[in-house]
């Protein structure tokens, strides 16, 4: 039987992040070739992460802020400047906020870009799909909550479309896959290389892709029970329910991710079908760069690390 790991990443640019049950590691593809990896302890509350619905909303938000730090190390390393080109200075915000905060001003920054990420989310996914419904008005409940959550599923799938398009995330998606890939290979019990790891799919159940997927479904069921009403009160509702929303999803992702029975397969279907867009097929050196990120993490003791 296949074995099931909370191991879980984030690709990067030019890079992935794994975070484990004890600490996360960031490795880089360096412009020089070479690896560099980093690794720390997480900051984790082990008891919040024991609370069914609290420790999803709990989890969401640090690996938000894990993410974002692992970003800003990865883009470090991306050689944007042209041969014999100086750095540039410093801007006038970065100026004022080291002056003003001081060492403090890495970490206000890291927060400010989640509240900033978070906020985006909502707005797009939540509150647009929400006043654009608005305006077809059905008289039912639970048809306006449908139509709102087709609209929903529709803005994500362009948005993913769309975003698929770059360049650089091209090349991100293909780490993304190389992460699913090397994933499988460790539950699979095989050794961590990458003639191993190639062969492996690069879609996985218990993906960021599947748990967002989940969301968007959980999303169309709680607001139901909120009514419908004016845009204002729908758009609160909303706002007051998400960390529900995403509890309730993130329990369900646990059990899909869990079981391998007939329910687990249609919660999972959906989220499997949009990794189409969302991974790609990586080169051998990008799965050099996400073995190296998932040994660092993998825990001492055995067995600490299962789903």
């Amino acid at each position: 039987m296949a074995k099931k790991t909370s191991i879980g990443g984030m690709a990067l640019l030019e890079g992935i992040m794994m975070i484990g049950p004890e600490k996360k590691a960031v490795a880089v593809r360096k412009p020089d070739g070479e690896i560099d990896l980093s690794t720390e302890p997480l900051a984790y509350n082990k008891k919040i992460r024991k609370i069914p619905l609290v420790r999803g909303v709990y989890g969401i938000f640090a690996q938000m802020v894990y993410g974002i730090k692992a970003l800003m190390h990865a883009a470090s390393f991306v050689d944007l400047e042209e041969e014999g080109e100086e750095q540039s200075e410093p801007s006038k915000f970065e100026q004022w906020m080291d002056r003003k905060f001081g060492d403090k001003s890495f970490n206000i920054m890291i927060y400010f870009s989640v509240v900033v990420a978070l906020l985006f989310s909502v707005g797009l996914f939540i509150l647009l799909p929400n006043l654009i419904a608005s305006f077809i008005p059905t008289g039912n409940v639970i048809l306006n909550n449908l139509i709102e959550g087709l609209i929903r599923i529709a803005i994500f799938m362009v948005y993913i479309i769309l975003v698929s398009k770059l360049k650089d995330i091209k090349r991100v998606w293909m780490y993304h896959g190389a992460e699913h890939k090397t994933i499988s290979c460790y539950e699979s019990g095989e050794e961590l290389i990458v003639e191993n790891a190639r062969k492996y799919t690069t879609r996985h159940k218990r993906c960021g892709t599947s748990f967002f997927f989940i969301v968007l479904i959980v999303s169309v069921l709680v607001f139901s029970f909120t009514g419908w009403n004016s845009i204002w009160v729908n758009v609160l509702a909303r706002l007051l329910l998400l960390p529900v929303v995403a509890g309730i999803a993130y329990e369900i992702i646990k059990f899909a991710g869990r079981s391998d029975g007939i329910l687990s397969r249609i919660i999972s279907a959906p989220g499997l079908f949009f990794q189409n867009f969302t991974t790609k097929e990586p080169t051998d050196d990008m799965l050099e760069v996400a073995i190296e990120a998932f040994k660092a993490v993998i825990p001492e003791e055995k067995g600490s690390d299962e789903w």
